[in-house]
């Protein structure tokens, strides 16, 4: 398997003292994506991500796990008008219960 180049950014913005939003997406599988974000150059970039599937299953990506043979940590920026805004501590909550 080939390096991830994206590795070094995400762990910048992860490691920045940049304001997190946090997000929720409901996908027509019944499945929940849940992120952390850190604006960057006007974009909304995923520092930390939650798959939750619909039988359950739940898949933590961040700078240090970015993928597997489930997923991977989203490529591209988010499209927060898409996304519902959450809190933080609902975030931590499923971050941590799945860790």
């Amino acid at each position: 398997m080939l390096p991830d180049l994206r590795q070094p950014l995400i762990r910048q913005l992860a490691e920045s003292g940049e304001p997190r939003r946090h997000w929720r997406a409901d996908d027509e599988d019944g499945g929940v994506w849940l992120f952390e974000s850190v604006e960057g150059e006007g974009e909304h970039w995923a520092i930390r991500q939650i798959e939750v599937d619909s039988r359950r299953g739940a898949h933590r990506y961040w700078w240090a796990h970015l993928q597997d043979e489930h997923g991977f940590l989203t490529d591209q920026p988010l499209e927060i008008w898409e996304l519902t805004e959450i809190s933080e501590s609902a975030f931590e909550a499923v971050w941590e219960a799945i860790a």
